[in-house]
């Protein structure tokens, strides 16, 4: 049998968590042979001292808030990346839609949008703090910034997947531009736009950890950036993994959104 015929069957849940499980005993191994050679070790902190790390980031007050650090810099970090990515998605869609379904407003837009899409968005965060300065606004901005162009690319190309043969029946049917739009174009784009934003995830944190890296007193990649002058690693590790779960989750939830909300997208995929 060729390996391009062959399925995991009854293996699958196994084989997903198998390279977490070869990563965990990867670390560890490496972590117990660097501590053997030097007890004091910091750069790969025994599953011990993580774990004490971990308990303290969980009970410890923070000082402005007086609530438990890592659940202040998780609030922090996901309002910011919530808000972000609502913009994002809100630009995405009309703007894309616009673009995709309007030709006159596709010429005068659409070379606009690829030009910005080409900008790098890390290179435009000292502008954005001299103009918001380290309010929040600066780092929602970034995030938005980000990842906006990327997804008003791709709805408006999804919104021109529609068939120009569709498109002309409802016009003889009597429907309007706008009931075209909100009856077959909304309703085409509004799962691929979820989909969209679930890709641009990574992204969306990636701007997020560099902006509270540099200008904030709050959040979880201002706390990795703290803890790196210290070389505090059992913190850094543990935060690094918290990202990641968090991250997941909202894959999940959006994924979980386009099941339930649109449940003929995955059949027609």
């Amino acid at each position: 049998m060729r390996m391009i015929n062959l399925n995991a069957g009854r293996f699958t849940p196994l084989l997903k968590i198998l390279p977490f499980v070869i990563i965990g005993l990867v670390y560890w191994i490496a972590a117990d042979a660097r501590h053997a050679l030097n007890p004091d070790d910091k750069l790969l902190p025994t599953f011990e001292a993580l774990g004490d790390a971990i308990k303290t980031m969980v009970m410890e007050p923070d000082e402005l808030t007086e609530e438990p650090i890592l659940y202040t810099d998780t609030i922090a970090s996901l309002t910011r990346i919530a808000k972000g990515l609502g913009i994002a998605a809100a630009v995405g869609l009309v703007l894309g839609i616009i673009q995709g379904t309007l030709p006159l407003f596709r010429a005068l837009l659409s070379p606009f949008s690829s030009a910005v899409s080409l900008i790098p968005p890390i290179a435009i965060l000292p502008i954005l703090l001299v103009l918001f300065g380290m309010e929040e606004s600066a780092k929602v901005a970034l995030i938005a910034i980000g990842v906006a162009p990327f997804l008003i690319r791709d709805t408006q190309q999804r919104s021109m997947e529609l068939s120009e043969e569709l498109l002309i029946k409802v016009q003889t049917l009597g429907a309007s531009t706008w009931q075209i739009i909100v009856r077959v174009v909304l309703p085409h784009v509004m799962p691929r736009l979820l989909d969209a934003l679930r890709l641009s995830l990574g992204s969306a944190w990636l701007f997020l950890i560099t902006a509270e890296a540099i200008a904030s007193s709050e959040g979880l990649g201002y706390r990795i950036f703290l803890m790196r002058r210290y070389m505090e690693m059992d913190v850094i590790l543990p935060y690094v993994a918290w990202i990641t779960l968090l991250a997941f989750l909202m894959d999940w939830i959006l994924a979980v959104i386009i099941r339930k909300a649109f449940p003929w997208y995955r059949k027609e995929k």
